[in-house]
């Protein structure tokens, strides 16, 4: 029995890892390029939740300004002004990270936004790499006012429920276009952590969380935090 050579066995493997490669980067510009103008219909978080969907896909036209103006204040100061990535808030959080205490993350809205339509929770660095490849693409493809549309529509604000439009209903009974300044803020203050805190009544962290987002909502407007989207 004759057996292959290991160096054509190797540039073998490197083809098929070579084509990989290329299929998995033109399946990615892709779905990017359609997503600039197709919302998305449906996320791997949305499929594997066991409470159901509940969404309803709103232009960042007819919702509050200041409910993007809350996402800014709570999640992403600097969200105008980086390219995907806040090398700021990175070391800002591998600082409080290293003193022990709550983990905080640096991600950005650009990096939720790539996480939350094209990838899945958790998964560590491996994800975290396919994460950058896919902030790197919306940021250059879609642009800022898009990737906030799209985060707006996609960002878990409720059990079971996905966006803006559908956590308004759930919590305030009118839709996102009559957010006012207090439950825009709540909104953003249950971005974080969606299955454990309420937008009504909230109370402890949530509520002091929520009125210091609401406090900051005037802030991004004065400074033209929000430029980018409006």
């Amino acid at each position: 029995m004759i057996s292959r050579p290991a160096p054509a066995r190797r540039v073998r493997w490197l083809r098929i890892l070579f084509r990989l490669i290329g299929g998995f980067v033109l399946l990615s510009l892709f779905l990017v390029l359609i997503y600039r103008f197709v919302p998305p219909p449906v996320t791997l978080t949305m499929l594997f939740d066991p409470n159901g969907i509940s969404k309803d896909w709103t232009s960042l036209d007819k919702i509050d300004p200041d409910m993007a103006r809350a996402a800014i204040a709570a999640e992403d100061s600097r969200f105008c002004s980086h390219h995907g990535f806040d090398a700021v808030a990175i070391a800002q959080a591998l600082r409080h990270n290293a003193s022990g205490g709550r983990i905080r993350g640096g991600s950005t809205i650009s990096q939720q936004t790539a996480k939350n339509v094209f990838l899945f929770q958790g998964g560590g660095f491996l994800r975290k790499g396919f994460e950058a490849w896919f902030t790197l693409l919306i940021e250059a493809i879609w642009g800022k006012r898009r990737i906030m549309e799209v985060y707006l529509n996609v960002a878990e604000t409720g059990i079971g429920t996905y966006g803006v439009q559908a956590g308004a209903i759930r919590y305030f009974h009118h839709g996102a276009g009559q957010l006012t300044r207090a439950e825009a803020a709540r909104i953003a203050a249950v971005l974080p952590l969606p299955k454990k805190r309420a937008a009504i009544a909230p109370s402890g962290f949530t509520r002091r969380y929520g009125n210091s987002v609401a406090a900051r909502i005037g802030v991004v407007q004065r400074d033209g935090l929000d430029s980018c989207v409006q």
